[in-house]
């Protein structure tokens, strides 16, 4: 490190140092103080979790969840949460039997004024929490070297930062994307402990490791890197040395750790697929404290899902869970648990969405979307108790609240312009839905999908359409920040055995002017996706207009694409999907795989009233007598951005997708008699149907996001999982 650096970096501290003066007011807490003066609430032993409780170290079991910053409308930097949701949040988390929350990087000073409020209502069983430090990712990757000059400064001054944050005692400028404020509430007895930087890129830590070959293994004051310690451990080892040089001024220590995923596991994976995802190992035991009593832990992002090796390592399989079943990832628990022997590993995140979308397939359906809430509870209680019974230190679920600004590597390449993805709920990224707390749409609750249209009396904005379609009265549309919503008002209760109803879409310019699903009507302006509610209730797209096909087909040639599919009018509409496997091949990846897809446009029936029994986190139509009601994600209706009005358009210029503003969605309704496969509506078929007649539903752009907020069906269940558990053990 330069002397330059150097003094920039004890400048910064002393500046930050000075509001200690001011003197944080420390609440109390039992503790105790070690010989050194320090003082200790946790500490780690063999491979637990330590409190000092009722004067006597106890076994501590962390359990918990991951608490995000922010809420629907806003980037995650904008920190967008206020004194009195946190209080809420606090008190829901502690009922759901939870003791700690994890945080990924500094709040602003409202999180922690909140906690110690809320801890001082609850001084017999506070909620703890692990604080967690981000990672210079810009700088780190900006030459792929982890130990570059900006990247070791921005990373300690972030230290200093977050400690500063945590014991009340600084004041942080403003800076676009990042927490800021004067801290002046010292929450450190509440804290369980340190979580240091993010899942690291494989391909940052091999090439740290390259460029640094042979450099000495750093030698800290209380942390130390192994002689075997690579390059990229040693960077951590001086970050967990920093840290700790400025939580000792403080007079406290607590237990330390990094953050790390599968992929950077110092685990061997034979069958594993892509090569970076076991390029390079991160191994926490080639880290030692020299001089920490609060102790040092392993700690690690875990889903059942991704990487691919939980699907196709053979050497997984030789394990089964309580219910008899090969379980891949308890396996895997066990492997990882045996590799730090005498060290306590907790398992800092781990779950599966409640989105219609899915991204990765695995075993035992943990997939990694495609559950409704109660399925999402259930998967998530299972991936708990394997964790509890794989003895590890700690289990925290991810996450606690939804989040809308979250990308999939599946959808992301649909959401143009992605700095308004925030602003609109996609339920085909399953990102999106990881909470146990739900973010929802403003019309999802009010307006519930059951058949019955007396909640529609009250919905403002909405718009009444006749439809000119026989044996259908009346047609009832209005929008939110998640779907299209549409009522259909019968003249004769509707038989889905018997007949089906079509609903196609026009927003833009091509599709698909005729189909078998017409019958021998013909448009003079094409379809872009047709909603169909019958025997088999989808909605299906125009074949030329298919995102999929056209991103991973034309585009990027993982599948042959037939060339009738890709003509204008083709008169084919296609199943919605997505992509769950790239293909791949060697020498580019280890081993040969397939492309696969998965269909996301199958419409279930059922109802999205939280208070039935038959509650579908999942469900998009009903129908009752003579009334069916629906609602259909804004993606599956080719919208890139609804508050603005984009949607996807046909050109393939520079094999890239593009969008272009629209004014609405022309609505083509029309029925199908399913015995005599007779069309009924859209004219007697003699003549060209004139689309733009019919009905028209626009919107205005929005900027302000409403939403609904309520806990999952997931909650209870995780309630009763984490109950079971007790938190210390006597």
């Amino acid at each position: 490190m330069s002397i330059g650096l150097v003094i920039v970096l004890v400048a910064s501290y002393f500046g930050w140092h000075q509001f200690q003066t001011l003197g944080a007011e420390t609440p109390s807490i039992e503790s105790i103080k070690l010989n050194n003066g320090m003082n200790v609430k946790f500490q780690t032993k063999g491979e637990q979790i330590e409190i000092y409780k009722n004067k006597r170290w106890q076994p501590f079991f962390a359990k918990g969840v991951n608490l995000g910053a922010t809420t629907p409308g806003h980037d995650p930097g904008e920190l967008a949460t206020d004194e009195k949701t946190l209080l809420r949040w606090f008190d829901q988390i502690q009922h759901m039997g939870a003791n700690v929350i994890r945080v990924y990087t500094i709040h602003n000073p409202i999180f922690y004024e909140a906690l110690v409020q809320y801890n001082q209502l609850h001084k017999e069983d506070p909620l703890y929490f692990i604080q967690g430090v981000w990672s210079p990712e810009e700088q780190m990757l900006k030459h792929y070297d982890g130990l570059s000059s900006d990247s070791v400064a921005a990373f300690k001054k972030e230290i200093i930062y977050a400690v500063g944050a945590v014991y009340g005692d600084t004041t942080i400028p403003e800076e676009k994307g990042k927490a800021s404020g004067t801290y002046k509430v010292n929450a450190s007895p509440y804290l369980l402990g340190w979580s240091i930087g993010t899942e690291w890129d494989p391909e940052l830590v091999n090439n740290t490791d390259k460029v640094h070959k042979g450099m000495p293994p750093f030698q800290g004051s209380y942390f130390k890197a192994k002689a075997n310690a690579t390059p990229f451990e040693s960077m951590l080892a001086e970050m967990l040395n920093t840290l700790a040089t400025f939580e000792s001024k403080e007079g406290w220590q607590h237990p330390l750790t990094f953050t790390n995923w599968v992929t950077t596991d110092p685990l061997k994976h034979p069958g594993e697929i892509e090569r970076e995802e076991d390029l390079v190992s991160v191994d926490a035991a080639n880290i030692q404290p020299t001089n920490w009593q609060a102790g040092y832990f392993a700690s690690f992002h875990a889903y059942p899902y991704y990487p691919d090796f939980f699907r196709f390592d053979k050497t997984l399989t030789h394990v089964k869970n309580d219910k008899g079943q090969v379980d891949t990832y308890k396996a895997y628990l066990q492997q990882l648990k045996q590799h730090f022997k005498g060290m306590p590993v907790m398992i800092t995140e781990f779950g599966v969405p409640s989105s219609l979308g899915v991204g990765h397939i695995t075993g035992l359906g943990r997939n990694q979307g495609g559950h409704t809430e109660q399925e999402q509870g259930k998967i998530d209680a299972d991936l708990y108790h394997q964790i509890v019974q794989e003895k590890y230190a700690g289990a925290i679920v991810f996450e606690w609240q939804d989040e809308w600004f979250k990308k999939a590597w599946n959808t992301l390449d649909y959401e143009m312009p992605a700095n308004r993805r925030k602003d609109w709920l996609n339920v085909l990224s399953n990102e999106e839905q990881f909470g146990v707390d739900g973010f929802y749409s403003s019309k999802d609750g009010p307006l519930k999908i059951d058949g019955n249209i007396d909640d529609w009396k009250q919905i403002m904005d909405k718009k009444q359409f006749n439809p000119n379609v026989p044996g259908w009265k009346n047609m009832l549309v209005t929008h939110d920040e998640a779907y299209l919503y549409i009522a259909a008002e019968l003249d004769h209760p509707f038989n889905p055995g018997k007949e089906t109803l079509y609903i196609g879409t026009d927003t833009v310019k091509g599709g698909n002017r005729h189909a078998k699903e017409l019958g021998n009507r013909k448009l003079n302006e094409g379809l872009e996706t047709l909603v169909s509610i019958g025997k088999q209730s989808q909605i299906t797209m125009a074949s030329n207009y298919d995102f999929n096909t056209r991103q991973w087909g034309v585009f990027k040639g993982n599948f042959p694409v037939n060339s009738a599919y890709i003509k204008d009018d083709s008169g084919i509409f296609t199943p919605w999907k997505l992509i769950i496997d790239k293909k791949s091949k060697p020498p580019m990846e280890v081993r040969y795989r397939p492309y696969k897809d998965i269909r996301v446009g199958n419409l279930r029936r059922g109802t999205t009233d939280p208070a039935d029994p038959n509650y579908n986190s999942l469900a998009m139509w009903q129908a009752k007598g003579n009334i069916v009601e629906m609602r259909i994600p804004w993606m599956l209706l080719g919208f890139s951005d609804p508050s603005s009005l984009d949607a996807i358009n046909y050109s393939n210029e520079g094999n890239q997708l593009h969008v272009e503003n629209v004014g609405g969605i022309r609505l083509v309704p029309w029925m199908v008699d399913g015995q005599t496969n007779q069309v009924k509506g859209l004219g007697d078929g003699k003549s060209i149907v004139d689309v733009s007649k019919m009905p028209m539903y626009t919107w205005q752009p929005w900027d302000q996001v409403n939403f609904q907020e309520r806990l999952k069906k997931s909650y209870g269940i995780m309630q009763q999982a984490f109950q079971e558990t007790p938190q210390t053990t006597n």
